[in-house]
This record gives C-alpha cells, sequence and structure tokens, in this order.
C-alpha cells in the first residue's frame, strides 16, 4: 500500500469581527478583520430583522473579546518561566474570570427584574440571593417609561370602514325597542 505523505497541520488563529465596545482593555491598534464571503454568497444576515442583528452583533463582539483575552492568557501562561511566574499568572486569571462572572450575575439579576442598565451597575452583593434583594429594592426607584400610545378605543385615522350617521340611528331604533 503506498503511504500519502503527511503534511503539517498549521494552526488557526481567529481574528475578531468587531471590537467589543464595553471593554476597554483591548488594544485599539488592532484592525479587525471582517470575514470574507465567496462572490454571489451572502452571510445570511441580510435577511435578518434589526434585532436579530443588533444580538447577532453583539454576540459576535462578545465572541471576539473572549477569543482576546484566551490569547492573552495564552501568551501569559507560556511566557512564565518559574513556578512563581506561573502562579502569579494563574492568580491574575482567576482573578479576572471571577469579576467576569461577577459581572455577568449582575447583568443577568439586572434583566431579571427589569432593572435599566444605569441602576444594574449600583447593584450590591457577591452572592445572587444579595443582587436579587438589592435589585428589588432598586426596583422601586425604578420610573417605567409611559406608553408610547395612550389613545382609548377608537382611532379616527382608521377609516376601515366608513361611518354612517343615518345608518347608526336607524340601527339604534331598531334596537331599543
Amino acid at each position: 500500500m503506498p503511504e500519502t505523505p503527511e503534511t503539517p497541520e498549521t494552526p488557526v488563529t481567529e481574528t475578531p469581527e468587531t471590537p467589543p465596545a464595553e471593554t476597554p482593555e483591548t488594544p485599539e491598534t488592532e484592525t479587525p478583520e471582517t470575514p470574507e464571503t465567496p462572490e454571489g454568497e451572502s452571510d445570511g444576515t441580510d435577511e435578518l430583522p434589526e434585532w436579530a442583528r443588533k444580538k447577532l452583533t453583539k454576540a459576535n463582539a462578545e465572541a471576539a473579546n473572549y477569543r482576546t483575552r484566551l490569547r492573552e492568557a495564552e501568551t501569559k501562561l507560556s511566557a512564565a518561566k518559574t513556578v512563581e511566574e506561573f502562579e502569579v499568572a494563574t492568580k491574575e486569571l482567576r482573578e479576572a474570570n471571577a469579576a467576569l462572572e461577577h459581572q455577568l450575575l449582575v447583568r443577568d439579576v439586572a434583566e431579571t427584574h427589569g432593572l435599566p442598565k444605569e441602576l444594574a451597575a449600583r447593584l450590591m452583593g457577591n452572592t445572587k440571593e444579595e443582587l436579587e434583594a438589592d435589585a428589588k429594592q432598586l426596583k422601586k426607584f425604578a420610573v417605567t417609561p409611559p406608553p408610547s400610545d395612550l389613545r382609548g378605543g377608537l382611532d379616527p385615522s382608521d377609516d376601515s370602514e366608513a361611518f354612517d350617521p343615518v345608518k347608526a340611528a336607524r340601527q339604534a331604533r331598531r334596537s331599543r325597542y
């Protein structure tokens, strides 16, 4: 049986699609590359509604942020030569991980209780129970926006059925007796 020559695998590095807007820790000197699609093909985002495109963009930015942090962690750990340097690098990563988990927990509690972003930043507590208790207190002070449509039942601009007052009067007389 003839053997096929093996080709060495090259590692694929991912580049962030969009820089995350919320984290100032990412270097601004990097230029994000947009993924290229073959000519004549679309990536399918053109057909999505606006709200779905916004969520997709936000998820892509979040994923790019995670990839960037992973690369930073890999470089820190690979640069560690002694046990002490390794322990310092892992301690930094654990602290960063704990901070991110807390941010995620705060965001989830704020969304669950319907708090706006401005009040979500003021949530205090380390555990989910403490954050939920604080969210309940803050929710009392949150002002709900008035509804955009304050009109009553009928819409005068709705001309789906023309109103005939003579016909309405006849109908009213018939139904009275």
